[in-house]
């Protein structure tokens, strides 16, 4: 089962959302550890989860009741721990660009701590039944604007 968990903040800090996956035995390959191309689909099921407890909708909400969709145009994970079955995988999701039409987030997943992948995802956003670019809708852009993190590195 998985389940968004609220991480706490320090003074002037807004807490990171995390997201929790239980990790099975399904998701694992030969080698006894999470098959990679299980990772990206961890990553983007956070990331829906983000935007469902910040925006109050998930992505087939915004499909189906406001046609408006948010395909991946870019993905990349660096992997630096195994992911096993042996405890809870909690990936950590930050927003931290708003484009004129585009969102790039951050996660970063860990099991007991352990750093085990870390990504940058970016979607756009589209008028979803005709798959066309539009600009972030403006009661979305200012729910996100609060909630981006400035980084140093360069994304």
């Amino acid at each position: 089962m998985s389940k968004p968990i609220e991480g706490k903040a320090g003074l002037g800090m807004t807490a990171p959302f995390v997201y929790e996956i239980r990790v099975g035995w399904a998701h694992c390959d030969p080698a006894k550890i999470v098959y990679t191309g299980n990772l990206p689909k961890f990553a983007l099921e956070a990331i829906d989860a983000w935007w469902e407890a910040h925006l109050g909708a998930d992505w087939f909400a915004f499909n189906v009741d406001r046609d408006v969709g948010g395909p991946f145009v870019h993905l990349s994970m660096d992997f630096r721990s195994p992911v096993t079955p042996r405890h809870v995988l909690c990936c950590e999701v930050t927003p931290i660009r708003l484009g004129e039409s585009s969102i790039r987030f951050r996660v970063v997943g860990r099991q007991a701590g352990t750093l085990c992948f870390e990504g940058e995802f970016v979607e756009v956003f589209v008028a979803a039944e005709a798959h066309r670019k539009i600009p972030a809708p403006q009661d979305i852009r200012d729910k996100i604007e609060a909630l981006i993190v400035k980084t140093d590195e360069p994304s």
